[in-house]
């Protein structure tokens, strides 16, 4: 199908969330709820280092036929020529488990980006996932987000941060080296920027609007690396790129001083979005 208006600043995207869309129509039928983006896209900061992500809500978890022909969109749609196709990303979640952030944490069938497969995962169904889902998703077919989907408290969201944190380098650690992979060197600072402005906010930002954010208001000492990364971003995922020579030493340095900043916030009825400048 073909939108009334841009969904995406890539007409090549739209047009594939359009033939998605149709599939999800044709495979689930009066199972399909509602399609929608979320993640950077639906925050307004997706570009061509984003992945696409989307969840589509269902009235049941999917049947085994469903799941067969899934399995096949799926399994086609990362041997496409293109960009786009090797950067959708996304979950297919019972309505019945949105209505609610007591199911926050449940496995939802998810296809990972650049992957051919659909496995049970937590990952679009985290708190600040659905956050972004609720309060900024953008609908592709069905009901407003906010007519359905639960608020997540804001103490959720600073729990989930504060608790993310402390492990944000072991995490990183199990997918990707810092020390050998540019790319990783970057995230690493980011998600400590998007964590702590979670922890501090109760808001979820893109990764370069906490990028920005936290040039302003962190202390000035990291404006080198926190510049270096953000102005390293269009460089994308590139396998052969190695940080530079202090490069890692100083993410893991910036990491560190994030979780102490942390552990010192008294963010009980925060309302400010500036942390001390330490």
């Amino acid at each position: 199908m073909t939108w009334a208006e841009a969904i995406t600043p890539y007409p090549d995207l739209d047009q594939l969330l359009g033939e998605l869309l149709g599939h999800w129509q044709r495979i689930l039928r009066d199972d399909l709820v509602g399609a929608y983006l979320q993640g950077s896209f639906a925050l307004g900061g997706g570009d061509q280092q984003s992945d696409c992500d989307w969840l589509v809500a269902t009235r049941r978890r999917p049947t085994e036929q469903q799941v067969a022909e899934l399995r096949g969109l799926h399994d086609e749609m990362p041997t496409r020529d293109g960009h786009w196709p090797h950067d959708l990303e996304g979950s297919y979640a019972p309505v019945a488990e949105l209505v609610s952030v007591e199911h926050i944490g449940r496995p939802w069938l998810f296809n990972d980006h650049g992957h051919r497969t659909l496995d049970w995962d937590d990952h679009c169904n985290r708190g600040y996932t659905r956050w972004i889902l609720r309060e900024h998703g953008v609908t592709l077919t069905g009901p407003a987000p906010k007519s359905f989907i639960a608020a997540v408290p804001d103490d959720f969201l600073r729990r989930e941060a504060a608790a993310a944190l402390p492990t944000l380098l072991d995490d990183l650690a199990t997918w990707v080296d810092i020390d050998a992979l540019a790319w990783g060197q970057r995230y690493a600072v980011v998600a400590a920027c998007r964590t702590y402005y979670t922890l501090l906010t109760a808001e979820v930002a893109t990764k370069l609007a906490a990028l920005e954010w936290a040039l302003r208001t962190l202390h000035p000492r990291w404006r080198p690396l926190l510049g270096q990364v953000r102005d390293q971003r269009s460089l994308g995922w590139d396998p052969g790129q190695r940080p530079r020579p202090g490069e890692a030493g100083a993410a893991r340095a910036f990491v560190a001083y994030v979780i102490a900043q942390a552990d010192r916030a008294d963010v009980t009825g925060r309302d400010d979005q500036h942390p001390p400048l330490e």
